[in-house]
């Protein structure tokens, strides 16, 4: 610190007095006052040596951050991984341009399908973690139990009210065991299982009606939903099994507000080979549903399949242009659409039963499809649904494949279920 001391400080002070001086008139040519022209001269200074400091740090950074030649007759060390890129873009060159596959929806896995599996073993694979959950439980609840008290109906009230039966499905159960209970139809806790099953069975035998497709020609599906529960999908499966069934297909791409929507859906059309009528991103779902209800009736079309936006079912613009789009197709084709099928996740459990709940105010529902059933352990929501909507479950999801969306049968979801012989 000598040369600190060693300052003329008489020197240093002139010097900025000096700088003051003839800095005044710049500054109050800008309209700086003159009291504060002597602070506003060291705020200049104290960032003009802060530039300066600044740009010789650096200067100093970029000189001893200068990369090192390599010493001659050494090769440097990414040679290697040069040459292997070398080689990779040479390779890539001779075998021709890659083309990067557009992603597709769900895609099949034909590599894992078992084509001697049965039906009934489809289900119980499918359906394998909602049995655990409900099933499952319930069995373990019931070994060893010798007598049907308070404690064990609490116990099984709790099991399938957190197995997404719901509040009001559940009580009916329990009303029915207590009441069978009274009339000393119950004597054993095994009476119970056999008691729950042949209940659930009651309530989802309207259910299994097939959807009868031949009773208008052409037949009108509309498909509703959220953004997310395998619409796009949903339809795509449909129209595949519609067209091996030998029925002309044709579907409408009436979802033009999301990106890449009519793209998804001519993967599925092409893969079904069934022809599908599209506008441009973002036209009017009603000129979409339009078109595709006089193309339906021009082509002599047995099945008009019609996709939607996906929509919040608590918004009520977009709920309400689904209405539009009804009125639109009955106006084209008088009693359409035959059916307003809504699909579902069923890995959304309870929210699912809200969401149809509030669907079926806008646009009253002909049956439901529940996807993602193979996927969750809340499969007793389509107990749920068909308790509370009294709309029925047409199709389920129980895996990936193309066989694997399911008309709905309520016989063998009960016995899948119960079957002492689930596999793990």
């Amino acid at each position: 610190m000598e040369w600190f001391k060693s300052l003329n400080w008489a020197a240093v002070i002139e010097w900025l007095n000096t700088f003051v001086t003839d800095l005044s008139p710049l500054l109050a040519a800008v309209g700086v006052p003159e009291e504060y022209r002597p602070l506003a001269a060291f705020g200049i200074l104290y960032l003009g040596i802060t530039v300066v400091v600044l740009l010789f740090a650096l200067l100093l950074l970029k000189i001893f951050r200068k990369p090192k030649q390599p010493e001659p007759g050494v090769e440097p060390a990414g040679g290697e991984v040069d040459d292997f890129f070398k080689a990779e873009e040479s390779a890539t060159v001779e075998s021709g341009p890659v083309v990067e596959s557009e992603e597709e929806p769900e895609p099949e896995k034909t590599a894992e399908l078992d084509p001697t599996q049965g039906l009934f073993e489809r289900f119980k694979r499918g359906l394998s973690m909602t049995q655990s959950s409900l099933v499952g439980r319930v069995d373990s609840l019931l070994r060893g139990r010798a007598v049907i008290d308070e404690d064990l109906i609490e116990e099984l009230e709790e099991i399938l009210i957190t197995a997404d039966l719901g509040m009001s499905t559940t009580q009916q159960l329990i009303k029915s065991i207590e009441a069978s209970q009274e009339k000393g139809e119950l004597v054993s806790p095994d009476q119970v299982r056999q008691l729950l099953m042949a209940e659930l069975k009651k309530i989802l035998a309207f259910d299994s009606k097939p959807l009868d497709v031949a009773s208008a020609s052409p037949f009108v599906i509309m498909v509703i939903g959220v953004n997310g529960v395998g619409k796009t999908t949903t339809i795509g499966k449909l129209a595949n099994q519609f067209a091996q069934s030998g029925k002309k297909v044709i579907l409408g791409a009436g979802d033009t507000f999301r990106a890449a929507a009519a793209e998804q859906l001519q993967i599925w059309a092409d893969r079904a080979e069934v022809e599908m009528i599209c506008h441009t991103e973002g036209a009017d779902p009603g000129a979409v549903a339009f078109d595709a209800a006089k193309a339906a009736v021009a082509r002599k079309a047995d099945i008009l399949l019609l996709d939607t936006a996906g929509r919040l079912h608590t918004k009520v613009n977009l709920m309400e242009e689904l209405k539009k789009i009804r009125r639109v197709l009955d106006r084209e084709i008088p009693g359409a659409p035959h059916e307003v099928l809504l699909v579902l996740d069923a890995t959304t459990g309870q929210n699912a039963l809200t969401q149809a709940k509030l669907f079926n105010q806008a646009v009253p529902l002909d049956g439901i499809a529940l996807t993602k059933l193979d996927g969750t352990a809340k499969g007793g929501i389509v107990v749920a649904i068909a308790a509370e909507m009294q709309v029925p479950v047409r199709f389920i999801g129980i895996g990936e494949q193309l066989e694997d969306l399911r008309p709905f049968d309520a016989e063998m979801f009960v016995s899948v279920l119960f079957d002492s012989n689930q596999s793990d």
